[in-house]
């Protein structure tokens, strides 16, 4: 497992649509975003490749919990958060 629950993480601030066809997991709304990990969830095909029938390496998949101000801000409470599911390679250490 990369991450642990508790971990911190960034989650890339990237848009590959931008640069052709492709198939993104990662919601618009998270990314430049930091979290925590909640819980890890398993490994799973890669499902931006499995999307144009490449092969799909593993990728781990984990429960992101970011605060809610931080994606919506001023229509919540400080303790709101919102849990996304976000695959490995979206995210980075902080």
């Amino acid at each position: 497992m990369m991450f642990a629950p508790g971990d911190k993480v960034h989650v890339r601030y990237d848009w590959p649509e931008s640069r052709g066809q492709v198939h993104i997991r990662s919601p618009h709304y998270i990314r430049g975003k930091t979290g925590h990990i909640v819980r890890h969830l398993g490994d799973f095909p890669n499902p931006e490749d499995l999307a144009f029938a490449r092969p799909a390496p593993l990728r781990e998949l984990y429960h992101v919990a970011f605060p809610l101000n931080d994606i919506w801000p001023g229509e919540n409470r400080d303790t709101d958060t919102v849990v996304v599911e976000v695959y490995e390679h979206w995210l980075e250490r902080r």
